[in-house]
């Protein structure tokens, strides 16, 4: 196995593509996760954190929608995954380039 931060931080800031495709963000490392996952240290890891954080928001977009009806609440939660979805994959990019674990809050493990 060898080492590739690099490609560690493009695999959290592929997750931005979602902002220009729609869906390659979750695309993207997705297939980077799948096969890498045995040649790069630490992509396993890196790629379960990533696709347990999209999973976990799409989730609660979809909750998202029915609480539109209740008083905008869901618009609301719009704006915060929005954010979200911006500010976390560069956090973690971040923290890949200094050697530490990512961390993406509100993620329910899906993907051990």
């Amino acid at each position: 196995m060898k080492e590739d931060k690099q490609l560690l931080v493009l695999t959290h800031l592929s997750q931005l593509l979602d902002f220009v495709t729609g869906i390659g963000g979750f695309i993207v490392p997705l297939i980077l996760w799948v096969t890498k996952k045995d040649e790069i240290f630490g992509m396993d890891a890196h790629g379960k954190a990533i696709l347990n954080f999209r999973i976990s928001m799409f989730i609660y977009i979809l909750i998202c929608i029915p609480l539109i009806f209740l008083f905008g609440l869901g618009i609301l939660g719009f704006i915060v995954i929005g954010i979200f979805y911006l500010i976390f994959p560069i956090i973690n990019a971040i923290k890949v380039s200094n050697n530490e674990a990512p961390n993406y809050p509100l993620s329910i493990t899906f993907i051990k």
